[in-house]
């Protein structure tokens, strides 16, 4: 059912599969986690991957952690709507889930980079909405992974010259927002997310509305 916040009339509606992707330290993250707090009906997905535990995650919050042999069964086995190669590691989303919050009423948020994205409008098509989210600067860019001390040197250059790959796919958007102000940029997603809900391809109630609607017309 659609989420009476952004629909006072609660038609039932498609799910939206929201897609959020930026370079590493664009702040993505900090804009997922904002939107997920602030909108009860939109759920995370949570991929599937083969890297190592972090300190402070949890395996099934954070990612499902897996052997690179289950992750190459689920590939097989089609499990995935989409999956990557990502520094060495192999990232994926797997379907049943998103399914299942899809079916649960949930839209559902990725955070996936362009390869993911491409991948899943392939797949889902009119469902997906892609959003992409440019640092102000590739000098603030480096300036913010520097501050974040998480990496070294060298991870941090590797991150660069993958930012600069993922800038050039920003034409395979739906919508590029410039994260110069954290909060002004999340009120644009916050924007996007309100008004692709209630787009009229999505609105599958508002059909039986308008047959009422017309029928009644009819009599008057």
């Amino acid at each position: 059912m659609a989420n009476p916040d952004h629909d006072p009339h609660g038609f039932k509606r498609r799910g939206v599969l929201f897609v959020l992707s930026s370079p590493s330290g664009a702040g993505k993250s900090t804009i997922a986690r904002k939107l997920l707090k602030d909108e009860p009906s939109l759920a995370m997905s949570v991929s599937a991957t083969t890297r190592p535990i972090r300190p402070g995650e949890e395996d099934g919050v954070d990612y499902h952690f897996v052997t690179l042999d289950r992750f190459r069964d689920m590939v097989a086995a089609n499990e995935f709507l989409e999956w990557a190669h990502v520094f060495g590691q192999r990232y994926g989303t797997p379907r049943a889930q998103v399914e299942a919050m899809l079916a649960a009423g949930k839209d559902v948020l990725f955070d996936i980079d362009w390869q993911g994205a491409q991948q899943l409008f392939q797949i889902a098509g009119g469902d997906v909405v892609r959003v992409f989210i440019l640092p102000p600067s590739m000098e603030e860019l480096r300036g913010r992974l520097e501050r974040r001390a998480t990496d070294s040197p060298e991870v941090i250059d590797a991150r660069m010259q993958r930012a600069a790959a993922e800038v050039s796919h920003w034409d395979g958007y739906d919508y590029v927002l410039v994260n110069d102000d954290v909060e002004q940029c999340y009120q644009c997603v916050k924007t996007i997310l309100a008004a692709e809900r209630l787009k009229r391809s999505r609105q599958t109630g508002v059909i039986g509305f308008i047959r009422k609607l017309m029928k009644r017309s009819e009599s008057v």
